[in-house]
């Protein structure tokens, strides 16, 4: 009886291990890891449908209004919506014509890193890049001013940031971190040598000289920003004013859904 009794009890051990394995109990910490989201099968790498696009990935880098590499860019990759990305397929058919290539600074950006933008705008003391990008702004006035938002059209996938560049395009130089900082809206030859051409500001300019159509935007940086709209325009992107380089494919798969897996390539694998 006794050899009995025991295996009985060595089952309802098991049965008591397998079933608190089940409902709740501890298990590996390996088991318990979130797998890292991934774009669903509509977002796609914009090499794989048009690889002459210049690409600059901005938030990768240092040389951005945060100045550090911004949270959940792994990769200096471009990621949009494939509708957007065919478009900006066809409007880089257009201006290869003319002898000038589109340039992306971002692309999809991750809900992540629109919280990482939002946790260094309340942190009035971090003003390492104020010099270049917000030099007339008081960073106190970034969300007021409509610079810093708590959602971003970009999370939705098919909103670009971008410029055009004269081919053959000279690659820029890299940032030093720490080198002396020109403001965004000085003359082209002075502010940091983008190989863009001449917009009449830099990239992520927080000023009212970046809105497209600012009257003190005149001759060949007008016309500039003007080809850059008109072409987009022609292909279904729609134009943020306050921002020449700030565009969203119209309609947008999602217009609705703010997305935060990574910029990675393996984001977008198999698609």
């Amino acid at each position: 009886m006794t050899g009995i009794a025991s295996a009985s009890r060595l089952r309802r051990a098991l049965v008591a291990t397998a079933t608190a394995l089940l409902f709740g109990a501890a298990v590996p910490p390996a088991a318990q890891a979130t797998p890292e989201p991934k774009a669903p099968k509509e977002f796609v790498a914009l090499r794989s449908v048009d690889p002459t696009i210049v690409q600059e990935m901005r938030y990768t880098t240092e040389h951005n209004f945060v100045g550090e590499r911004v949270d959940g860019y792994r990769q200096p990759v471009c990621i949009l919506t494939r509708p957007a990305a065919r478009a900006l397929h066809r409007a880089q058919v257009k201006l290869l014509r003319q002898g000038y290539s589109l340039k992306v600074y971002d692309c999809y950006r991750p809900q992540r890193a629109v919280d990482h933008f939002v946790r260094w705008a309340k942190d009035l003391q971090d003003e390492e890049m104020k010099a270049e990008f917000y030099p007339l702004v008081a960073k106190s006035r970034l969300f007021a001013d409509g610079y810093i938002a708590e959602k971003s059209g970009h999370s939705r996938g098919s909103t670009v940031d971008l410029t055009i560049v004269k081919l053959p395009a000279a690659p820029t130089r890299p940032y030093v971190p720490g080198e002396q900082l020109v403001p965004c809206y000085a003359p082209q030859e002075e502010r940091f040598p983008d190989n863009s051409v001449d917009m009449g500001t830099g990239f992520d300019c927080f000023d009212t000289l970046s809105h497209t159509d600012d009257p003190r935007i005149q001759g060949q940086q007008r016309a500039n920003r003007q080809l850059l709209k008109g072409t987009l325009a022609a292909e279904g992107f729609v134009n943020l004013p306050e921002e020449w380089w700030h565009f969203t494919y119209k309609p947008e798969l999602f217009p609705e859904t703010y997305f935060d897996f990574p910029v990675s390539r393996r984001s977008v694998a198999g698609h």
